[in-house]
């Protein structure tokens, strides 16, 4: 079982709903574990490495090495170190601390996420070293999952990892999106932004598990599309650009054309042999959801797998949605079931307590279906954390608010606080998983019954 606290979450409320939904995102996280799909797209056949659509004559190649890193990264190189076996000469996979599984030969540094720390560091200077011995007549493959950007952080020279520590820390609070987070990170990392893929002669290969709602290929062997100045503009336009360390403000504003991240013209002029393949994204997570709740008798529905916005928004629309559906039979009539994917935020303006954009899209959506026999939903991180915290997000149903009134807990203030963790531990609804395997954005699945 990936959800390890079951027989709790279902022990109140809305069971049978509770058991549905919990059914659902136990399903779908493991159709899409990325050591089955690794071994769907990589194969042996006599002489022959298939990669996907790729094809290498394993006669003309000398070594294999295996790179990487990002949030269950390890579940993908293990499924390589299961193919490929003692064809790999040497591999490191950055992976975050507590979390992944253990592989036999490949090298398994563990580093700091969502704010970098030293281990990062090390971590990355491990696939530089690595990627710089690789011949000509060698294949890499790299290993990409959500989080590398964190976990490979390189600051590059003037700039002291606490300074990116300080500004990482900055953009998890301002609310800012993903992609704009890592217009900034890119940009402070030596390896990030395609960067990586620069260093190297030899031909790489990367497998990228999507963890952007954008949907592009991305990592530090992928051509990047944004510049100092988008960096710069991130943080003047989340009002973080006056309190950013001096050394970040220096270096944004005085690096030259050479420590720009590379973009397709600069992989091209280069002549570089560089392969990226997405093994996995949140729609192959969104269709197995779909798939499951269908078999459950649900009519089922995928609103969107690029869900966006402040999570308590987020959290109250489609609450509001199930309860359209409940009173009036519209636009979907029950016993039916919504998945959705995506990424949402948090913005943290004061002081607050503990908690994740998962669990407060949840704890927003208590408040607007109290009082339902019918409406059960939960939100969860498909790593299996969600913000700094061991939880993977949380299960609400029409019960939840007054069992709050009656553990003397005010849910709004909760709310207002960002302390969503504070009120699923104590209401015993926290979602808490075994590794996952995977790592595609978040899932939220909707069962009105």
């Amino acid at each position: 079982m990936i959800i390890r606290n079951w027989d709790e979450l279902t022990s109140k409320g809305n069971v049978e709903g509770r058991r549905a939904v919990l059914e659902i995102i136990e399903a779908a996280l493991e159709d899409v574990n990325s050591y089955k799909l690794v071994k769907r797209q990589v194969e042996i056949d006599g002489d022959w490495l298939r990669i996907g659509p790729l094809k290498f004559d394993l006669r003309k190649i000398d070594d294999i090495f295996v790179l990487g890193g990002g949030k269950q990264a390890t579940f993908a190189a293990a499924a390589l170190e299961d193919i490929l076996g003692g064809r790999i000469r040497e591999g490191v996979i950055v992976e975050k601390k507590g979390w992944g599984c253990k592989t036999k030969t490949i090298r398994v540094v563990e580093g700091g996420h969502p704010i970098p720390d030293a281990a990062s560091v090390e971590g990355a200077n491990e696939l530089i070293r690595i990627l710089k011995q690789a011949k000509e007549t060698d294949l890499v493959i790299v290993c990409v999952t959500g989080g590398c950007t964190s976990l490979t952080m390189l600051p590059p020279e003037g700039v002291p990892l606490e300074d990116v520590r300080r500004v990482t820390k900055s953009l998890l609070e301002s609310g800012a999106p993903i992609e704009h987070m890592n217009a900034v990170r890119k940009h402070l990392s030596e390896v990030g932004g395609g960067k990586l893929a620069m260093l190297g002669q030899s031909e790489l290969v990367s497998l990228i598990a999507m963890d952007e709602v954008a949907g592009l290929p991305w990592g530090p062997t992928v051509p990047d599309t944004t510049s100092f100045s988008d960096a710069k503009h991130v943080m003047v336009k989340y009002g973080l650009w006056e309190t950013t360390p001096i050394s970040v403000r220096d270096y944004f504003e005085t690096a030259g054309v050479s420590q720009e991240t590379p973009k397709l013209a600069d992989f091209q002029r280069m002549k570089l042999k560089e392969h990226h393949i997405v093994f996995a994204d949140n729609g192959m997570l969104c269709r197995a959801a779909e798939s499951k709740a269908t078999q459950l008798g649900f009519s089922s529905t995928t609103l969107s797998t690029k869900i966006e916005g402040e999570a308590q928004e987020v959290g109250t629309n489609l609450a509001n949605l199930a309860r359209e559906i409940e009173t009036k039979g519209r636009p979907f009539k029950p016993p039916c079931a919504l998945i959705a994917g995506g990424e949402t935020t948090v913005t943290i303006r004061n002081s607050h307590g503990q908690g994740g954009r998962n669990q407060e899209l949840a704890l927003a959506a208590a408040m607007k279906i109290a009082g339902s026999e019918r409406i059960t939903m939960a939100s969860v991180g498909t790593d299996g954390t969600d913000g700094p915290t061991d939880i993977a997000g949380a299960i609400v149903d029409g019960y939840s608010l007054q069992r709050a009134k009656s553990a003397e807990l005010d849910l709004m203030e909760e709310l207002d606080n960002h302390d969503s963790s504070s009120a699923f531990r104590r209401l015993t609804d926290a979602i808490y998983t075994n590794n996952t395997g995977t790592n595609l954005m978040d899932l939220i699945v909707i069962v009105v019954r």
